[in-house]
Parts: C-alpha cells; sequence; structure tokens
C-alpha cells in the first residue's frame, strides 16, 4: 500500500473575514489556508490548533468539519504519496489575535479577506478552489 500525506486546513474566520497565507511553493508564491501536515497519534483538530500554533502564535478555536478533498490528489513532493486534505471551520478571539506574530520563516505575507474578496484564480491547489467555491455559499460568521 502506498502512503497517504494528510494535511489538514482551517478556514479561520475573524470579523466576516477569513485568512489566508501567501507563502511559496515549488518555486512559486502561492494563496493557501493555513494548517498543514497531520502527526503520528494527532486528531485532525488538534493537528490545525498545533500547526497554527506554531506558524503564527495563534490558539484558535476550531469548529465543524468543512470539507474533505474527493478526489485523487498527487503528493508534488514525493510522487509515492497520495495527500488527503481536510477542511475545518476555525475563530479566533480579539484577546488570541493580540499575540498574532509569523513564526514561520516562509510565510511571506497574511491576508484577511471577506468572502467577496475569495478568488479562486489566486489559489494554486485544486481542494483549495472547491472550498472556496463551497466556502462563498456558506452562511458562516464568528
Amino acid at each position: 500500500m502506498k502512503p497517504f500525506n494528510v494535511r489538514v486546513y482551517a478556514l479561520l474566520e475573524h470579523k466576516g473575514k477569513v485568512l489566508v497565507i501567501h507563502e511559496p511553493f515549488q518555486g512559486e508564491l502561492i494563496y493557501k489556508f493555513p494548517g498543514g501536515g497531520l502527526e503520528f497519534g494527532e486528531g485532525t483538530k488538534d493537528c490545525i490548533r498545533r500547526e497554527i500554533k506554531e506558524e503564527l502564535n495563534l490558539k484558535v478555536e476550531v469548529h465543524e468539519h468543512f470539507y474533505t478533498q474527493d478526489f485523487f490528489v498527487l503528493n508534488a513532493f514525493d510522487p509515492t504519496e497520495q495527500v488527503l486534505l481536510i477542511y475545518y471551520k476555525a475563530t479566533i478571539t480579539e484577546k488570541a489575535l493580540d499575540k498574532l506574530k509569523v513564526l514561520d520563516a516562509d510565510i511571506n505575507e497574511l491576508l484577511w479577506l471577506s468572502k467577496e474578496e475569495l478568488n479562486v484564480e489566486k489559489f494554486t491547489l485544486d481542494a483549495d478552489k472547491v472550498v472556496i467555491d463551497l466556502y462563498k455559499k456558506e452562511n458562516f460568521e464568528s
């Protein structure tokens, strides 16, 4: 059996906007949602909490599952792995936002975008594009 690489991401919303990260991927800058790789022994919600704490020094409240990619994705870094992407809704408090600090040197920029400002053309990953389309149809507010 070939290995799977499980990635978990957050639609981190605050005051009607969602956090988007601008960082390098395969030699180009891309827009993506915060999150990252699931570690052995870790639950998916714990993964989001850990990744956002490691990258942005933030404590977040993870809510319900939003989307799991339902099509094949090959790992761009390892062609022997299949990637599985899972997305959750999450929120942050004003008090926690005061602690925001970019700790990951790969992150070039953080953007808080409204649903109207989210543009699938700016996103590289196909699963992110699906998530944006679904997200724009939802009524989720923090």
